[in-house]
């Protein structure tokens, strides 16, 4: 792997990890389309604890909160009631689907699953999934609304953005949105259900990434490194735009972003200028 190549697939991951259009599958394109080979799981997996460590700093005294209140819960019956509490709990919950598959699956997520048929396909169908969530979620219910229910089903959908083209932000609010949450909610829930399970995804891919010989694009530790701290200082500037933009405007945007590029990849597909 080239600089080049590592630091445009580092902005590439940065852009696109926190926006509801899977940056897996960006990653997963713009390699293939551009530098001819897949930069690899492993590379979009480390380059994710750059954006993860984005949201910590985003949402430091929000975590710093929450975890103090689950450890004081554990002991003192009367925090146990209170939201922040249960919130504590939600995240962890949600956290499981996702480590327990990855496990399960993770030849396959290294594999069969990284196919652009694949990616294209999953744009396009969780793009229309998104759409209906928008048009016919009740879009009732704040951050103190969330329930156990909601935690798990928000977990089952993120471990479905294991699948380059899904989108685990794209994932996760749209079961947000189909559960009555309001965008602002499903988006900030979005955000502190994926820093457990990106952070340990990240961690257990770190010695897969240097491992020499193997398929796709092959960086060096300096070029990790650096790709990293490019990937989270871009994606701090999505949070914040993303959260603004929720505030104000629908999700369309993405949905039909992801509906176009997913018909630009079978396009390319049909016509030999990428190999799937």
């Amino acid at each position: 792997m080239s600089w080049l190549q590592a630091m445009v697939l580092a902005v590439v991951q940065g852009l696109t990890e926190f926006l509801p259009i899977s940056s897996s599958g960006h990653l997963r394109i713009v390699s293939e389309l551009f530098f001819g080979d897949d930069a690899g799981a492993s590379f979009t997996a480390v380059t994710q604890i750059g954006t993860e460590l984005a949201v910590v700093i985003f949402f430091i005294k929000d975590i710093v909160r929450l975890i103090g209140t689950w450890f004081r819960g554990l002991v003192d019956a009367e925090v146990r009631r209170t939201q922040d509490y249960r919130l504590a709990w939600y995240v962890i919950v949600g956290s499981i689907p996702i480590g327990v598959l990855g496990l399960l699956f993770q030849d396959y997520i290294r594999g069969a699953l990284r196919s652009l048929w694949v990616t294209g396909a999953m744009l396009i169908v969780f793009g229309v999934l998104l759409g209906l969530a928008e048009r016919f979620g009740r879009q009732q219910r704040a951050q103190d609304g969330l329930t156990l229910r909601d935690g798990v089903l928000m977990g089952l959908a993120q471990a479905l953005a294991l699948i380059p083209g899904v989108s685990r932000s794209g994932g996760t609010i749209t079961a947000g949105l189909s559960l009555g949450l309001t965008r602002p909610t499903a988006v900030r829930f979005s955000f502190l259900l994926a820093i457990p399970a990106v952070f340990a995804a990240g961690l257990s891919e770190i010695p897969h990434v240097f491992e020499g010989g193997g398929p796709g694009l092959q960086p060096s530790g300096a070029q990790m490194i650096v790709a990293t701290l490019v990937a989270g200082l871009v994606g701090y500037a999505c949070i914040a735009w993303l959260l603004r933009f929720v505030e104000r405007h629908s999700v369309y945007l993405f949905v039909w972003y992801r509906i176009g590029l997913g018909l630009l990849v079978f396009a390319l597909l049909g016509l030999g200028v990428m190999q799937p």
